[in-house]
């Protein structure tokens, strides 16, 4: 029996491997569900952009849906992204807050002038502190904000003509659904 146990060890290992290949195969990684979702949308206030005197916070969103999109100039993905929001997001109608996630403003400000503002306003996140309240992994991230403040979608990775169709759109008419 004791000289069986390295081959059961190793088959384990292999079964575990082959587990992990064939998951991996079968999920898309970017689909990793917030505990976000349904709930308040944490509590900030962050600098604008270019007016570090000037903040915006989580009260001053409130009264309309909204979308929050997490970028960088760092964020190579974003530049694939970018040129959904400068047209398809913005034809969903709802304002795009920009939510620049540890960056450097001037960096920042250079990125956007170069491949465009799609934002109704930039929160600067450079701490990258109210990223962790509203679980940022990294950039590019969007989330979709009610009225209310609460979170009711999260995409994780860049917005595609794809992720629009099949995700965003029926969450925004979920959305239509429940607002009175």
């Amino acid at each position: 029996m004791s000289r069986l146990l390295p081959l059961i060890g190793f088959l384990l290992l292999v079964g575990l491997f082959g587990f992990g290949i064939w998951w991996n195969t079968q999920h898309d990684q970017r689909e990793i569900a917030s505990p976000l979702i349904d709930k308040p949308a944490p509590a900030f206030a962050l600098p604008v952009l270019g007016e570090p005197s000037r903040t915006v916070d989580k009260a001053s969103l409130l009264g309309k849906p909204y979308f929050l999109n997490v970028f960088a100039s760092w964020c190579i993905e974003c530049v694939h992204e970018h040129p959904m929001l400068m047209t398809d997001m913005k034809r969903l109608g709802l304002p795009i807050v920009g939510f620049n996630y540890k960056d450097e403003p001037e960096a920042a400000t250079a990125w956007l002038s170069e491949h465009g503002d799609p934002f109704d306003v930039i929160v600067a996140d450079r701490d990258g502190r109210a990223g962790i309240d509203f679980g940022v992994y990294a950039a590019p991230e969007t989330f979709l904000i009610d009225a209310k403040g609460v979170i009711r979608y999260k995409r994780i990775g860049p917005i595609t003509p794809e992720v629009i169709e099949k995700e965003i759109r029926p969450a925004l008419v979920a959305l239509a659904k429940e607002t009175p």
